[in-house]
């Protein structure tokens, strides 16, 4: 008998996967930390993956 497995997960096409960046603002504070913030993808909202969704034709009814 064939084995099914999940299909893949879907890589968010706005960050590539790469949901969550470190962005150095410039500069070290008093005890030479780095100063960073995080950004997150507004497309996957920091995940890195998207939701499958079904694309039906226009105007092609279900």
């Amino acid at each position: 008998m064939a084995h099914h497995s999940a299909p893949p997960v879907r890589i968010c096409p706005a960050c590539d996967g790469f949901a969550s960046v470190a962005i150095t603002l410039g500069g070290r504070d008093r005890h030479g930390h780095l100063r960073t913030i995080t950004a997150h993808c507004p497309a996957c909202n920091g995940l890195g993956i998207v939701a499958r969704t079904l694309h039906t034709r226009e105007g092609a009814r279900a």
